[in-house]
């Protein structure tokens, strides 16, 4: 399927649609989202503050190379939540007195205030990752988390009814605000997959940060895709079932028939063919066949129903 005539596609090859999620991703411009502070102002700014939204305090200092560091991730991260928190720093070289009375030591470090007492705290530049964990833990969901995982959801329930094209929208307009979701990623090209754009698909996959791409789910698309590959080569079903009613031994006839059933949904069909193989000769094609069930079930996906079933009939004839 080409740019022109992808459904999904707008003229400049990216898909499009009218989603927005939340406030467009940031506060309000007038929203104080985080503001230095000093001895005589933590009173209003952090424990009043506190009352009403959870506050983090950073206690850092000029000459801490760590809370360089930390700084301008944990800023961002308190702007990508959405109003979720409230940041205030403090330089404990100007003004020691509060950073002494809550026995910190060692910076950075970054305490959580809720409803005025201090809730949880974390020490060290840690990464991005544990800092958004712990302003999701304090603050809960941003309003544009809420949203976007609202999106995600509708966006799945349009592609398990089979409606590729909505479906897609809604997944391209969440990569557009997230580029590196893999949720929306996977959805994305699957709709593609689902379409008969194969290849766009593995792009859409390739175009994931090197630290998502061995998510279950994406690993799993690409299972997919490899047996994508395989069915095309296949040929004739029809002929591959009158090949294996006349010759019981033509295992490969079987094996490719079970390529077919599973490209028709027809996961458990697909699973007993190779099982039959394996009953018949498990030396054939150096273990092919339960080789190929192993893939189908990383492509199914352990919770699958055609996944666990098969398993306990693979169990009973390995070991019974």
């Amino acid at each position: 399927m080409t740019s022109q005539n992808n459904p999904y596609s707008s003229a400049g090859g990216q898909m499009s649609a009218n989603v927005t999620f939340g406030a467009s991703g940031a506060a309000p411009a007038g929203a104080d989202l985080i503001k230095d502070t000093t001895t005589a102002g933590f009173q209003a700014d952090v424990i009043a503050e506190s009352r009403k939204q959870p506050v983090l305090v950073d206690f850092w200092a000029p000459w801490c190379g760590p809370c360089k560091q930390l700084t301008p991730v944990l800023e961002n991260a308190v702007r990508q939540a959405g109003g979720a928190v409230k940041l205030v720093k403090m330089n404990i070289d100007d003004h020691p007195a509060i950073a002494g009375q809550l026995g910190i030591q060692s910076i950075p470090a970054v305490i959580a205030f809720v409803n005025g007492q201090p809730a949880d705290g974390f020490m060290g530049a840690v990464p991005e990752s544990q800092i958004k964990e712990f302003i999701t833990r304090i603050g809960g969901p941003s309003d544009q988390e809420t949203a976007l995982n609202e999106a995600i959801n509708a966006a799945a329930e349009l592609l398990e009814s089979g409606d590729f094209v909505q479906a897609a929208k809604i997944f391209s307009s969440i990569l557009q605000a997230t580029p590196d979701n893999v949720d929306a990623a996977v959805g994305l090209a699957t709709c593609l997959l689902e379409s008969g754009d194969a290849e766009k698909a593995r792009e859409i996959l390739a175009s994931l940060p090197a630290d998502k791409k061995d998510a279950a789910s994406v690993r799993a698309l690409e299972a997919k895709l490899a047996l994508a590959d395989q069915v095309k080569l296949i040929g004739d079903p029809i002929e591959l079932e009158r090949r294996v009613q006349a010759d019981g031994k033509d295992y490969q006839a079987r094996f490719d028939l079970a390529q077919v059933r599973n490209a028709q949904g027809r996961r458990e069909e697909a699973a007993d063919e190779l099982l039959a193989i394996m009953r018949a000769d498990r030396t054939w094609n150096d273990d092919g066949a339960r080789k190929q069930l192993l893939q189908l079930f990383e492509a199914w996906g352990n919770t699958d129903p055609a996944t666990l079933g098969a398993r306990r009939k693979l169990s009973s004839l390995l070991f019974s």
